[in-house]
């Protein structure tokens, strides 16, 4: 029997609540999460600056030595860089500026034509340096610690600002997940990691954990990231665990393009662990109707983060 899929009656109470419930959460605790990831990010800016000595030594030299810069180097231009308008900037790839961001130098490219790219690279970015921020440039003196904080600040803000939705997105999924969690115990679960390469059927009764693979599909396998997997104390005939997928939004925009991903993950899990495979969302946020309706259809059912408690309904 479903629990919310098969009540559109209750639907739009639901979302409203999901709304507000978010929005609450959101003006609590989106501002810490913002201020501690920019507190770590400015730690980070600074050890930038003191590696390239106070962006006095953009050199290719300087990046091969530290790639990793390479996003911090894109927000201290003015206008501050994007990823793709450096590539195009520096007549460089798109490959080779990503390797570079994740601490990477590309393996194939001969020597010289990667001293060639990091010379450009270097070059846009000394000629758009914000010599604002950085009003130390336009002097031979060194600049204060003063000076080197305020600019590390702005600059972890224009780095933070640019990732702000991943933050906040991370920090209420951590939420979410913690949330699950106290209610499980609270049930007498226990939280256990299950070993790799044994099957999620072998899971031990009244043990759950958190960000589990799932090997699942039939033709092709595929490993399915599941947020939360938990083998009831009675586990079902089968012995296949609950799955539970944990999902919050602030628009309703973004899941309607996003709910075709739980609908395939339905279709792979149905094909390992057969129709009767308990694939259950927990929602908190904005996700409407049509949201809701599509994933109805696709036979996936959820729990509103609101009303916690129909997770009893799942015979916990």
């Amino acid at each position: 029997m479903a629990i919310n899929a098969d009540k559109p009656h209750l639907w739009k109470d639901d979302i409203a609540k999901s709304v507000d419930l978010f929005n609450s959460w959101f003006m609590k605790f989106a501002p810490k999460a913002y201020r501690d990831s920019r507190v770590s990010t400015t730690r980070e800016v600074r050890d930038g600056l003191s590696r390239t000595s106070d962006l006095r030594d953009l050199t290719p030299a300087m990046l091969r030595a530290n790639p990793g810069v390479l996003p911090t180097l894109r927000m201290c231009t003015c206008p501050p860089l994007a990823r793709d308008r450096l590539v195009g900037l520096a007549y460089v790839t798109k490959g080779l500026v990503g390797s570079l961001e994740e601490g990477n130098l590309p393996p194939r490219m001969p020597p010289a034509e990667l001293d060639a790219n990091l010379k450009s690279i270097a070059s846009i970015i000394t000629q758009m340096l914000d010599v604002d921020i950085f009003p130390w440039l336009g002097c031979s003196a060194r600049p204060t610690d003063d000076e080197r904080h305020r600019a590390a600040t702005i600059v972890a803000d224009r780095l933070c600002g640019a990732v702000c939705d991943p933050i906040v997105r991370n920090a209420q999924e951590k939420r979410q997940l913690a949330y699950i969690g106290n209610y499980l115990k609270k049930k007498g679960y226990v939280q256990k990691t299950h070993p790799s390469g044994i099957p999620v059927a072998a899971m031990e009764p009244g043990t759950y954990n958190f960000r589990m693979i799932v090997v699942a599909g039939a033709k092709q396998k595929v490993n399915i990231p599941i947020d939360v997997v938990i083998q009831p104390k009675r586990p079902r005939p089968t012995r296949v665990p609950i799955l539970i997928e944990a999902k919050s939004a602030g628009d309703f925009t973004n899941v309607n393009k996003r709910r075709k991903e739980e609908a395939t993950k339905m279709v792979q899990l149905r094909e390992t662990f057969g129709p009767a495979v308990e694939f259950v969302l927990f929602l908190c946020g904005y996700f409407d109707s049509g949201y809701l309706g599509y994933e109805a259809a696709e036979g996936i059912d959820w729990i509103w983060e609101h009303r916690i408690e129909d997770l009893d309904k799942l015979g916990f």
